[in-house]
């Protein structure tokens, strides 16, 4: 009898130290790893991020590492297995979440995420090149329609999100293309105004200086309405396409978290992402902000990652990595 209460008081004394010390939280610095080099979109968003969110959790001091390595996935596995306790959190990217997974050789998967918010989106845009045969999005149809495979699409790399995307576009739309991977977007973009492919995907952003010097021509925006930066270019969904896509970020953190810890850090990044000073640098920066609550991050990524998978599937990719 004796053992079984010294075990019971022992047991609530360890539950009453979980509980005060989820109530202390942040009792010491909070730690972000971004699983890329510094100095990238994703490490300088972080950064202003680490800033501005000091102001909204008390007590709070937040510490960017970078960990790079294995396209996202070598930091990403560091976070999702850190010790739950809300002191070691990451930049949680599409890559990473909705694409590595299914290439094989990552030690997690999507069900290991514990996802807390989305900070922004990078849209995309489908560009058609210097002397393309097409001007528009119903020429670019019916030019892909009638000459299935023919049409040459840039990417930023082989299995990254660029093909990705153009192959569920085209799977969505009902035709054939032949993917041309590139070292990187810059890449892509210099073939596309050199003349040498017919279209590439890019950024809004990075796409309009060579849009306003009338190098390339805008085709599609990858979302389902139109965007002011582009009001004259339409979206796949009014021509009757049901299909969007675009490269995310967000904080994600290991499974097992308290409760209580997981709402304030949702709470503060809520009211960190919405905060004037965090949009304004954000937008200084060329970034665009969208938040989404934990739900509407893991319904977003979950998308993405079920259309990925039939993609990756379909071009013999899945596993191809696994050992």
């Amino acid at each position: 009898m004796k053992l079984v209460l010294t075990a019971v008081i022992a047991a609530a004394l360890c539950g009453g130290a979980g509980v005060a010390a989820a109530q202390d939280y942040p009792a010491r610095p909070i730690q972000v790893v971004v699983p890329y080099s510094a100095g990238g979109g994703t490490d300088l968003s972080a950064r202003i991020m680490a800033e501005v969110f000091q102001k909204h959790l008390d007590g709070s001091t937040m510490i960017i590492r970078n960990q790079p390595g294995g396209g996202g996935a070598i930091g990403t596995s560091a976070v999702l297995h850190a010790r739950p306790d809300g002191y070691t959190l990451g930049t949680g990217s599409q890559g990473p979440l909705a694409l590595l997974p299914h290439y094989g050789g990552t030690d997690y998967k999507l069900d290991d995420v514990e996802f807390i918010a989305l900070m922004g989106r990078n849209l995309q845009i489908l560009l058609g090149c210097s002397g393309a045969p097409f001007k528009n999005f119903d020429e670019f149809l019916a030019y892909a329609k009638e000459n299935p495979g023919k049409v040459q699409v840039g990417n930023s790399g082989a299995g990254g999100a660029n093909q990705i995307a153009m192959q569920a576009f085209a799977e969505k739309a009902g035709i054939k293309i032949a993917d041309v991977p590139f070292g990187g977007a810059s890449e892509a973009m210099t073939a596309c105004v050199g003349g040498h492919i017919d279209a590439t995907i890019s950024t809004p952003a990075e796409a309009k200086a060579q849009v306003d010097a009338k190098a390339v021509t805008p085709i599609f925006i990858m979302e389902d309405k139109r965007i002011p930066d582009y009001p004259d270019t339409p979206t796949a969904v009014e021509k009757g396409i049901d299909f969007t896509w675009s490269s995310w970020k967000g904080i994600i953190g290991p499974k097992g978290m308290p409760d209580d810890v997981k709402k304030t850090l949702q709470q503060a990044f809520e009211e960190t992402f919405n905060d004037p000073e965090f949009l304004k640098r954000m937008k200084d920066m060329g970034e665009f902000v969208e938040y989404r609550d934990a739900e509407g991050y893991e319904k977003l990524a979950r998308k993405d990652s079920k259309e990925a998978e039939a993609v990756i599937r379909d071009l013999g990719m899945y596993g191809m990595n696994a050992k």
